[in-house]
């Protein structure tokens, strides 16, 4: 009792004392005893405030890191545990997202880096006179290892917040505004479509995952070999081949925002360069059908035809004029064709867009261009560089076809997804949006789903077959009469349906023997 009544004593000297003395005198004795406590101390502290400065105006972006990298990395372990810290748990109004957890002000988390054991606190201080608080955290690190540990700890920390913070961000679909100046509106990405949906032949899948694992993973790589840290992707295929859900699904996997450019709204070459410049880091710049919203070919045979004119004006500048009506004709051309080019996006805006001096103003872009017909483009923007990876998306494979079925209809094994394969292997082609078109009619009825699918893929084979030749195209030519070619219309119908009996009869008879029946 004597003790507990010297320390009571003590402290009221002390509050006493506080009261008394002055406020610089205060703080000097207060950095005092914390300078002693430091030297005797086996451990180093280091504060990461909020704010910056004392007028707490600009964000301390290591704040953030180690926010982000306690409340993912650290406490939903420690959350597990038999003794956790005590936790905040919050959700803001109008989220979709699951509540999230952080460490209660002026409590500590542990954590271990590299063999030795770090704790973290959290303060939090109420100004006075005020409601405002200064929020910061702490860290607290063996003094010996100090050195040593600081700088590859607070690396792993922020490569750590840095996916943390790519994973968990809401992501956006931008579009470009049409009129006015060249700016970008957006509504939330929220596309279902991901790898593991993908039906694409497995190599071709694992190839994708590889390339673009490789090029998220790559910022070292392309600073050290002086490359733009972009790339290019042209997915090329049939309409219904899946190229826009392969969009959805690279930048899902890669957690990037999509930019969706219509060239049809771009005035000129300038604003394609200012909406390029607007775009964020990490995102996926798509360009759909490129060869209906551009003329692929048309800049450079423009180009061609207003030098020739320029060299014609020339020309007859330099010979005796005898009249100025072929030469008002050709200036007329040259200022007509330069004009329309500065009234339009332009090839070579496009290739400047892609590879030129202004690509480099951003950093882990990803630009992806579709088309139906990968053959009306101009081969300078095929080369890599500018499309580094070909992406052909065709008709459905076997491997595909079977995907498809079961995740639509839920079969997996039938006696007639063997006459499918046999049908897809010489030659019926069906697109992957085909194909869910004829599962979606019957998927309350898995058996006549795919019964109707096979139906359908035999049909194919009979039409791939009976067009072949021109006899059995149905077409008549001037050279023959009428009533001759529709003879031999008649005669390759009967036999294109012999033909596709036999077919039909070999492909059941193999699948049989493949069963063992």
């Amino acid at each position: 009792m004597e003790l507990l009544s010297q320390m009571w004593s003590l402290l009221g000297l002390l509050t006493i004392l506080q009261n008394i003395l002055p406020s610089q005198l205060l703080a000097l004795l207060h950095s005092t005893w914390q300078s002693l406590q430091d030297s005797l101390t086996p451990y180093s502290y280091i504060d990461v405030p909020e704010f910056l400065g004392s007028s707490a105006v600009e964000p301390n972006d290591l704040y953030r890191h180690v926010y982000l990298y306690l409340h993912q990395s650290l406490l939903s372990s420690a959350a597990a545990s038999s003794s956790p810290p005590r936790l905040t748990l919050s959700l803001p109004r109008g989220s979709l997202a699951a509540p999230s957890l952080s460490l209660s002000p002026n409590h500590s988390l542990e954590d271990c880096f590299a063999g030795q054991r770090l704790l973290w606190t959290h303060h939090a201080d109420t100004l006075q006179d005020s409601l405002e608080e200064r929020r910061s955290f702490s860290l607290r690190l063996p003094k010996r290892a100090s050195a040593s540990l600081l700088s590859p700890y607070f690396a792993h920390l922020a490569e750590a917040a840095d996916h943390l913070e790519r994973s968990s961000r809401p992501r956006r679909l931008f579009t470009n505004s049409r009129g006015g100046a060249p700016s970008w509106s957006s509504v939330p990405f929220r596309h279902p479509a991901t790898f593991a949906t993908l039906a694409l032949e497995p190599a071709q899948k694992e190839s994708l995952l590889a390339d673009l694992d490789a090029f998220a993973a790559g910022r070292e790589f392309y600073f050290r070999t002086g490359r733009a840290w972009k790339r290019g992707y042209l997915l090329h295929g049939p309409p219904g081949s899946g190229k826009s859900s392969l969009i959805a699904a690279m930048a899902n996997h890669l957690r990037y925002d999509v930019y969706d450019l219509e060239l049809t709204r771009v005035a000129n070459n300038s604003d394609l360069r200012s909406l390029l410049i607007q775009t964020n880091n990490r995102s996926v710049i798509v360009i759909e059908d490129i060869d209906c919203s551009l003329d692929l070919t048309g800049d450079r045979r423009i180009t061609a035809m207003s030098a020739a004119a320029r060299t014609r004006t020339v020309r007859r500048r330099r010979q005796p004029p005898l009249s100025n009506e072929g030469t008002e004709s050709d200036d007329n051309d040259v200022v007509g064709s330069s004009r329309r080019n500065d009234a339009r996006v332009t090839l070579s805006g496009l290739l400047n867009f892609i590879d030129g001096l202004w690509s480099c103003c951003g950093e882990e872009r990803v630009i992806v261009f579709t088309t139906n017909y990968v053959e009306a483009f101009d081969p300078a923007l095929l080369r890599p560089g500018r499309m580094d990876v070909h992406v052909n998306l065709g008709a459905c494979g076997v491997h595909a076809m079977r995907e498809l079925v079961e995740r639509y209809v839920g079969v997996r094994d039938h006696e007639m997804l063997g006459v499918a394969e046999s049908c897809i292997r010489v030659g019926a082609d069906m697109t992957p949006a085909e194909v869910t078109e004829v599962l979606l009619r019957h998927r309350e009825e898995p058996e006549e789903a795919v019964r109707s699918l096979v139906a359908e893929l035999s049909a194919r084979v009979a039409g791939g077959e009976g067009s072949g030749g021109e006899e059995e195209s149905g077409a008549w030519s001037w050279e023959e009469s009428p009533e001759k070619a529709g003879g031999k219309r008649r005669r390759a119908g009967w036999e294109k349906k012999v033909r596709f009996l036999r077919r039909l009869r070999s492909l059941t008879k193999l699948d049989s023997e493949s069963r063992g029946v």
